[in-house]
């Protein structure tokens, strides 16, 4: 099976993963894949649809196994339709692998070949990024300071491992506090560093 030349970029809530992602996936020769796309994306009628429901409706997480089935999936329309051509384009992911038991299961999957680790060693920076984004997207469930520090206390517990599980070699850090300009320019920097891919 053939291993697709992945880049991830990786972070807490609110560092920006999203939206260097999607800049990202703009660009000719990358294409974007976020794991809430994969969820959004997701036909409710099929077995898989339902097993997904059967977790996220009573407010579970989604197993390990099941999410990277979806993902698979996901992966495969995307081949399929032409939108990927991974024979031309490099994965461009966040949001996934999520924890070091998905980065197993999708080793022989994705050959990752930069993470480009967004840091905010500032909490405080991050819960407030968090709330305005959370007000400004009217998801008002999110901006609840609560909710927010939990999701930060799973991402260090779950998370944050696998900055160990890929290795000084492969992690480029890049301070998340800047502009997201500054940011994107420093992984576009990093990539064209890498030569051809």
């Amino acid at each position: 099976m053939q291993r697709y030349k992945t880049y991830l970029i990786f972070g807490p809530p609110g560092s920006g993963k999203g939206t260097q992602g999607m800049t990202l996936g703009t660009l000719p020769q990358f294409f974007h894949c976020a794991c809430g796309d994969v969820f959004r994306s997701l036909d409710t009628r099929t077995e898989l649809g339902q097993s997904f429901l059967y977790f996220s409706g009573r407010g579970e997480l989604v197993p390990d196994e099941l999410t990277i089935k979806l993902w698979k999936v996901r992966i495969a329309d995307c081949v399929r339709s032409h939108h990927f051509k991974p024979e031309m384009d490099v994965l461009i992911l966040d949001g996934i692998p999520r924890n070091v038991r998905q980065a197993e299961i999708m080793e022989e999957m994705i050959d990752v070949r930069k993470v480009f680790h967004l840091d905010c060693p500032d909490r405080e920076a991050l819960v407030k990024r968090l709330q305005r984004r959370a007000l400004k997207d009217n998801r008002l469930d999110d901006a609840n300071e609560e909710v927010i520090r939990e999701r930060l206390s799973v991402y260090d517990s779950l998370s944050k491992p696998l900055l160990k599980y890929y290795g000084d070699d492969l992690i480029q850090t890049i301070d998340a506090t800047q502009s997201p300009v500054q940011v994107l320019g420093e992984i576009i920097n990093a990539i064209n560093c890498m030569g051809p891919r």
